[in-house]
Order: structure tokens, then sequence, then C-alpha cells
């Protein structure tokens, strides 16, 4: 029996830290985009022009790091 559950506390939980690291990952990424506004235009109506203003943003991104 785990320590903590023999104290009344709630037992121990099994993480799985390689999917919550990438999760949160993709997060990081899409914060970083709202908050630069990089694909936040009113130009962007088509579907290609959202993808170009996608890429050019996630290249601004990866050059300041």
């Amino acid at each position: 029996m785990d320590a903590s559950a023999s104290q009344g506390g709630r037992p121990a939980t099994r993480l799985r830290p390689r999917p919550l690291r990438q999760h949160n990952t993709a997060e990081r990424c899409i914060n970083r985009l709202k908050r630069r506004r990089g694909i936040a235009t009113r130009q962007e109506k088509t579907v290609i022009i959202h993808l170009a203003g996608l890429h050019n943003a996630g290249l601004f991104l990866s050059s300041t790091r």
C-alpha cells in the first residue's frame, strides 16, 4: 500500500510524461502564434492565404529562438 493512501490521502497516479510534454509543446506554440497575432488578420479569408500566414509566423518564431 502506498504511504499517501495509508494516511488517507489521495493515491499517487501514474502520469504519461511524453504525451503530456508533446501536448504542452503544441499548446505553447499555438499561444506564441496568438500572442504575435501572426495569423489574425482580416485578409486571411482563403485557406491558401491562411496557410501562408501560418508558415510565415512559424518561420518567424523559429528564427527568434
